[in-house]
């Protein structure tokens, strides 16, 4: 029996004679996957773009959450992501860097270990996901 909570379903159709889809998932607006030249035509985000988008999301969602619940105050928060792929096939990432940009007033470094700790260790499922084959390197600054 499937329980629909546990669910993501997600769909990917070809929309020309090349390599570039068009992905959608529930009632969201869709987005164009391609790949490099001249494979594909650069009309899309690549896969491996993708999941840096993921990994930087899944990681932001946890780490505010949690700042959150600790009650600081959240002014922004911008994470730039950065891959460096294996050179032979199949050339997935290496490793990552997460750079993470945080505006508040009253978040502490103490503070962003602490939440950055929960996320990797616990409550980011992408970040669960490519542990242990994927070096993930994580720095923050935080400004006011």
């Amino acid at each position: 029996m499937s329980d629909k909570n546990n669910e993501l379903i997600t769909s990917v159709t070809l929309v020309n004679n090349k390599l570039r889809f068009s992905g959608t998932a529930g009632n969201n607006p869709a987005i164009s996957i391609d790949y490099i030249a001249p494979l594909g035509d650069d009309e899309g985000y690549t896969s491996l773009e993708l999941l840096l988008l993921s990994l930087s999301s899944c990681v932001g969602s946890a780490i505010l959450t949690f700042l959150r619940r600790m009650n600081k105050t959240i002014m922004g928060c911008t994470i730039n992501s950065h891959g460096i792929r294996h050179i032979e096939h199949p050339t997935g990432f290496r490793s990552i860097d997460l750079e993470i940009k945080l505006n508040s007033p009253d978040t502490n470094s103490d503070d962003m270990r602490k939440v950055i700790a929960l996320a990797e260790d616990k409550y980011c499922p992408v970040y669960a996901m490519i542990k242990g084959n994927t070096k993930v390197n994580i720095s923050f600054s935080i400004s006011n």
